[in-house]
């Protein structure tokens, strides 16, 4: 009886946010990472907190039924002591995706943003432009990837599968 085979790597990657939330697809397909969509979640910008959540759940879980990732990287909640209210928003959007994760069967992975950037660009204070340039470099691109949330996200991706299934990766497994 033959076995069967392993659904190929495809990583969702989600740059998380109240008003727009970024997220791309990447599937490995002959030894390569392809960019399979990249777009964004757009929460509403005015209406109630509650509404703004449900908007962004609903968004990334119609991501996920549509695209059907098998693993979902995240970027990290950071917070600023001089603005622990945007963190606590933000953490609502977090939370609002990993529910969507859950109830779709994804695990997640998540990734501090000056480790995302410093392994897609070289240096962990990258500007978001400088991410995009890398992301367009990194995929092959035609164009810059617009918005930089778009970019975010899809770099998030990207350092997922360099740290968890690339060279790098390898490298940290095999130290463990």
């Amino acid at each position: 009886m033959k076995k069967s085979a392993e659904p190929p790597l495809c990583i969702l990657g989600i740059d998380p946010g109240l008003n727009i939330t970024g997220y791309g697809v990447l599937k490995l397909v002959d030894r390569q990472l392809r960019l399979v969509e990249a777009g964004v979640v757009r929460g509403r910008s005015r209406g109630t907190l509650a509404e703004r959540i449900h908007d962004i759940h609903a968004g990334v879980t119609e991501v996920i039924q549509t695209l059907k990732p098998n693993v979902m990287a995240l970027e990290k909640l950071y917070s600023h002591y001089d603005r622990p209210t945007t963190a606590i928003l933000m953490g609502h959007a977090r939370g609002a995706i990993c529910l969507a994760a859950a109830q779709g069967g994804l695990e997640v992975a998540d990734y501090a943003a000056t480790q995302i950037k410093s392994l897609v660009t070289g240096s962990g204070r990258a500007p978001k432009f400088q991410v995009q340039q890398a992301v367009q470099r990194e995929l092959n691109l035609s164009a810059l990837p617009e918005p930089p949330d778009v970019a975010d996200a899809l770099a998030i991706a990207l350092c997922h599968y360099h740290l968890a299934h690339g060279p790098a990766g390898a490298l940290l497994r095999n130290t463990q």
